[in-house]
C-alpha cells in the first residue's frame, strides 16, 4: 500500500513542477500579448506559493501598474521575498527601489547591500550602483552594512533560512 501511494505522491510531484512552469510560460504569453490582467493573475498565484520567478514578474508588474494598480509598495514587497531566496534580479531591484525612497523610505544603506549580494552573482550594473551608494555612506553606515552582509551570509551558507540581512543594529525592513 505505500508504495502506490508513495509513487502517487512522486507523479503529482512531477506534474505540478510542470504546472509552475506553465504557469510562468502562460502569464509570459499573455504579457507578450498585453494581457497584464491575466499575466497578473498567473503570477500572483505562483509568488504566492514562494515561486522566486514569479515574485519578481508581479512586482514588476505592480511597480509599472500593469494588469493592476501601480503599487511601489507592493512591488518591494514582492521584490524583498524574491531576493530573500537569493534572485539577483530581485536582489537589484530592491536595491534600486531602496536607494531611490520608492515604496518605503530612502535606504542606502539596505540599498548598498542588496547591490552588493546582486553583485555578487556576477551582476555589473548592481556593482556599480554599490559602489556610488558606498560613496554616500558614513563609516558607521558602511560597518553596517557590511555586518548585514557577513550576517547574510552565514545564515545562507548554514543553511539557517534567514530571508534577509540584518544586523543586532537595524534590519533592512
Amino acid at each position: 500500500m505505500r508504495v502506490p501511494i508513495l509513487l502517487t505522491l512522486v507523479a503529482w510531484l512531477t506534474v505540478s513542477g510542470a504546472f509552475v512552469r506553465a504557469d510562468m510560460a502562460d502569464g509570459l504569453a499573455a504579457f507578450d500579448a498585453g494581457d497584464y490582467a491575466t499575466a497578473f493573475e498567473e503570477w500572483r498565484a505562483l509568488a504566492r506559493a514562494g515561486e522566486a520567478e514569479a515574485q519578481v514578474a508581479l512586482a514588476g508588474l505592480y511597480l509599472a501598474g500593469q494588469g493592476t494598480r501601480a503599487d511601489a509598495a507592493e512591488a518591494l514587497r514582492w521584490y524583498r521575498l524574491a531576493a530573500g531566496q537569493g534572485d539577483a534580479v530581485a536582489q537589484l531591484n530592491l536595491g534600486d527601489l531602496l536607494s531611490r525612497g520608492l515604496g518605503a523610505a530612502r535606504d542606502p544603506v539596505g540599498a548598498y547591500v542588496w547591490f552588493a549580494l546582486a553583485a555578487a552573482q556576477g551582476r555589473r550594473w548592481p556593482a556599480l550602483r554599490r559602489d556610488e551608494i558606498a560613496a554616500e555612506l558614513s563609516p558607521a553606515q558602511r560597518a553596517e552594512a557590511e555586518a548585514r552582509l557577513a550576517a547574510w551570509r552565514q545564515s545562507h551558507e548554514t543553511g539557517s533560512g534567514s530571508t534577509e540581512p540584518t544586523s543586532r543594529v537595524r534590519s533592512i525592513r
